[in-house]
């Protein structure tokens, strides 16, 4: 069992694709045993983050994400909207919040936010924050300008993905490119807010991909606050509709090696949890992811709904993070 040959307790952002991919080449026993390791040493293992997703402008995107149903690329049959009325979206964080989530994460089909439809975003985000919850949205790509205004109106996290590895990115998107994504991200830094940044495994990548994806995220200057890992939810008329899904293990081994190389990040399991059984959130629980999504959709596609979670976290002994608790403290 070949080891990488620094410490695995230690935040680094040095980290190697010949260190990263030993991690995942690890026996499943072994794997697991350091994921929950590291994650008891910094976080609660019986508490899990909560968060809702809401799709506040759906459709009619101008990339041409391979994945997404979104896109005005792909006919998936899902009808354009226009940006929901800030009334409605606060009627349904705090839905959410008596739910029993802490974080509210709003998302729009856009390239980039035009001034005006992010002079709406705020107020949502102020309306939010007023509710006592963390506020998250994903709007594309920002300038300097529009991180600064986002952290102005209090806006704690904005998520901006990478998706994927660097070289199989041309494969998932080509109106984008992943340094356009990387200087998103370096504008969210610079303008002090949290960065919400992960991936979507089972698109066609290779295992390669999938190291090559963790060493993007592992890599950055300073780690991503949440790190969702996403598993493709394949939508009729995407051209990602006839990928084979990862097997459970292998999508575990990535939870694990996400846990161990950002160590104090939040590691969300998020997409494709509605096609996944019980005892495989069970093992990714163990294997360190500490965050989910409440609610029976994310943007546009199936979620488990709140009661079957609930019943989850029960059989578990899992229970949700209460609003203003610090997530990284070490309990055990």
């Amino acid at each position: 069992m070949n080891a990488p040959a620094k410490d695995l307790d230690a935040l680094r952002t040095d980290w190697t694709r010949e260190e990263i991919a030993a991690l995942f080449a690890l026996p499943f026993p072994e794997l697991m045993f350091r994921a929950q390791s590291i994650h008891r040493r910094n976080f609660d293992p019986t508490k899990v983050q909560v968060s809702t997703l809401l799709s506040i402008k759906t459709g009619g995107c101008p990339e041409d994400c391979a994945y997404c149903p979104q896109s005005a690329a792909h006919d998936t049959g899902l009808k354009a909207g226009k940006l929901m009325e800030i009334e409605a979206v606060l009627a349904e964080a705090s839905r959410a919040r008596d739910a029993g989530a802490t974080r509210f994460c709003m998302g729009a089909a856009w390239r980039s936010p035009k001034d005006k439809d992010l002079d709406t975003v705020c107020a949502m985000v102020e309306g939010v924050k007023a509710l006592g919850m963390e506020s998250c949205v994903t709007l594309g790509m920002l300038t300097p300008s529009q991180a600064q205004r986002l952290k102005t109106a209090g806006l704690d996290y904005y998520n901006h993905n990478l998706d994927t590895s660097p070289e199989y990115y041309r494969h998932i998107i080509s109106t984008r490119t992943y340094q356009e994504r990387l200087d998103t991200l370096e504008h969210v830094r610079e303008a002090g807010l949290s960065v919400c940044c992960g991936g979507i495994v089972g698109m066609g990548e290779s295992l390669g991909d999938r190291i090559g994806m963790i060493h993007a995220l592992a890599t950055l200057p300073e780690h991503p606050q949440s790190v969702p890992i996403n598993a493709l939810v394949a939508v009729a008329g995407t051209p990602t509709a006839k990928s084979t899904p990862l097997d459970p293990i292998d999508f575990v081994r990535t939870i694990a090696v996400a846990r161990i190389t950002m160590p104090l990040s939040m590691v969300r399991l998020s997409a494709g949890r509605e096609d996944m059984s019980d005892e495989t959130q069970a093992l990714c629980f163990l294997a360190g992811a500490n965050s989910i999504f409440y609610g029976d959709k994310l943007l546009t596609t199936p979620n488990p709904a709140t009661d079957t979670d609930q019943a989850l976290f029960a059989r578990l002994g899992i229970s949700s993070m209460q609003i203003g608790q610090n997530p990284a403290q070490n309990t055990h």
